[in-house]
């Protein structure tokens, strides 16, 4: 904005004398006009101060945002490698050969049920076979008969429950599973009784070292 110059101040008194006021120009007149364009200068450099003022801070807060807008976005983490499958496994085989529906080994002093086709159906359960001089045979049986509420003749009439005799005089059957037997398969309570329900005449019982 262009400050007021005294030729200034002489024209507009001119046109106030040609449109209705005559009188010659005085002192005060120009103080006036001298006064006036001291505060248009002022007045333009507060406005020239507050326009560099906010282009200055312009300029500071797009020099900040620049570097934000212009750094790249981080690239996503990668995915977690997936879990390797659980190795397949099939049904729990018993020791024994396929075609046996009993099993049991002296050695793990443990016996199971198989499906005849070498899957286990129940065991391995905890079992007791003969000591020395009254060892449980070893080889390849079959059920003989089965007798759920026998007693030993040789053995005082101890009582057999759940009897599925194998061999003659040898048998499974619930018993003390504490110690030895007299050559017979000593079974705990609930698994005798799986035992005898399960196991059919001729159905093959193997028994291994």
């Amino acid at each position: 904005m262009r400050p007021i110059a005294i030729g200034d101040l002489t024209e507009t008194y001119r046109r106030r004398r040609s449109c209705s006021t005559a009188g010659p120009i005085t002192a005060a007149f120009v103080r006036e006009g001298l006064e006036l364009g001291r505060h248009q200068k002022h007045s333009d450099r507060r406005v020239t101060r507050a326009l560099l003022t906010g282009s200055a801070v312009g300029v500071g807060v797009l020099q900040a945002a620049v570097p934000a807008l212009a750094a790249p976005a981080a690239p996503p983490p990668a995915p977690a490698p997936a879990a390797a499958p659980a190795p397949a496994t099939g049904p729990a085989k018993a020791p024994c050969e396929a075609a046996a529906k009993a099993c049991v080994s002296i050695s793990q002093q443990k016996a199971w049920l198989t499906d005849g086709k070498g899957n286990v159906t129940r065991g391995p359960v905890t079992v007791t076979t003969g000591g020395p001089g009254n060892e449980t045979p070893q080889g390849v049986f079959h059920v003989m008969w089965k007798d759920q509420y026998h007693h030993s003749r040789e053995y005082n009439q101890a009582p057999m429950p759940y009897s599925v005799f194998f061999a003659p005089g040898d048998a499974f059957h619930g018993g003390s599973l504490q110690r030895a037997s007299a050559g017979c398969v000593h079974l705990g309570d609930e698994d005798s009784k799986a035992f005898f329900n399960y196991l059919q005449v001729n159905d093959e019982v193997q028994v291994l070292p």
